[in-house]
């Protein structure tokens, strides 16, 4: 027996009842040989793991702008939070990890610089808008590996398009994930803020304080055991109503004193004004861009969708770096 063999055939024993087999996914956009060694949802989060736009994530803005401290959260630090999140919980509910973390590893790698601000400004001017849950799905489908994309199995696409949309995933992996994303972003953020010096422990509102804590690790503990004790030898994952509530009032919280606090987010309007520079810039200069990406409108792409390809996939420090480039005068050296 092949050793993907005996590990799908572990799967199928042990594994709960409700989880997602690897022998019994949906398949790829293109078939291909399996792998002798890797089960399918190992080998994608291994794909994810070694592309590029996995390791720029470590240089896009999470919620605070180029901070200076060492200590802050990137994109990709929220990622591998997000995936540990995950990992602790679909072990408890002996879920499969391998699909959970190939999803959280890969829900984000569309995402643009400087967070949310970089995706408002693209969805802003580009007729066809912006969406960086959509935008992580045409980057492993099309522009990794210069337009061979990742070609991953529709589990792990799905759970990536549906991180955080209206539509529910459709596996419990990928309802994991989508809900550690939300508790992992809720965790650091107000961690980074209390860092920052925005927030204090003691702001939290008594009436959300009491149902799941007053500290960071307090608020986590109970998210992570709240979602597993009410979700465990059942077909869905969910948390219980006064915990479900008390994270939608938290999440209000932090909306009100962090993610729109003009302290913290005074820079955005530049940041913005960048992106949008940009993308006007390589509108006009289109041959400028990468082959791949020219031959993605010879395949009836439009131009403009492809612009946001380039311009969305960059770094802070890289777009930084090519708007002063292009636009600040450079000092004259006699």
């Amino acid at each position: 027996m092949l050793i993907r063999e005996s590990l799908e055939a572990w799967e199928k024993d042990f594994l709960s009842p409700y989880a997602s087999l690897s022998a019994k996914s949906k398949g790829r956009l293109r078939d291909e040989e399996p792998c002798d060694i890797r089960p399918v949802f190992q080998r994608d989060r291994d794909r994810i793991l070694h592309s590029k736009s996995f390791r720029r994530l470590k240089d896009k803005t999470q919620v605070f702008l180029s901070p200076e401290g060492d200590h802050y959260r990137t994109r990709l630090t929220h990622t591998l939070e997000v995936s540990q999140n995950a990992r602790t919980i679909a072990k408890a509910l002996q879920l499969n990890e391998e699909l959970v973390e190939a999803i959280a590893l890969g829900h984000d790698l569309g995402h643009t610089p400087f967070g949310h601000a970089g995706e408002r400004a693209l969805n802003r001017v580009s007729p066809y808008g912006f969406d960086h849950a959509k935008q992580s799905v045409r980057t492993v489908d099309i522009l990794e590996k210069d337009g061979q994309g990742l070609n991953l199995t529709f589990e792990v696409r799905d759970g990536i398009l549906n991180h955080q949309t209206s539509e529910m995933p459709s596996t419990l992996e990928g309802k994991v994930v989508r809900l550690s994303d939300k508790i992992a972003y809720i965790h650091h953020d107000m961690d980074d803020a209390i860092r920052a010096g925005i927030l204090k422990d003691s702001d939290v509102p008594r009436e959300i304080g009491d149902v799941i804590g007053y500290t960071c690790g307090e608020r986590l503990d109970n998210f992570i055991h709240d979602i597993v004790i009410h979700s465990i030898g059942r077909d869905d994952v969910m948390m219980s109503k006064p915990v479900e509530k008390a994270m939608m009032d938290i999440r209000q919280f932090m909306f009100e004193r962090v993610y729109q606090n003009p302290i913290a987010k005074s820079e955005e309007g530049k940041a913005e004004m960048l992106m949008e520079s940009l993308y006007n810039y390589y509108l006009d200069n289109f041959d400028k861009l990468p082959e791949f990406l020219k031959k993605l409108v010879d395949k009836g792409d439009p131009k403009e969708v492809v612009v946001c390809d380039y311009v969305g996939a960059m770094t802070d420090r890289y777009a930084i770096n090519l708007y002063n480039e292009i636009y600040v005068p450079k000092v004259w050296v006699g």
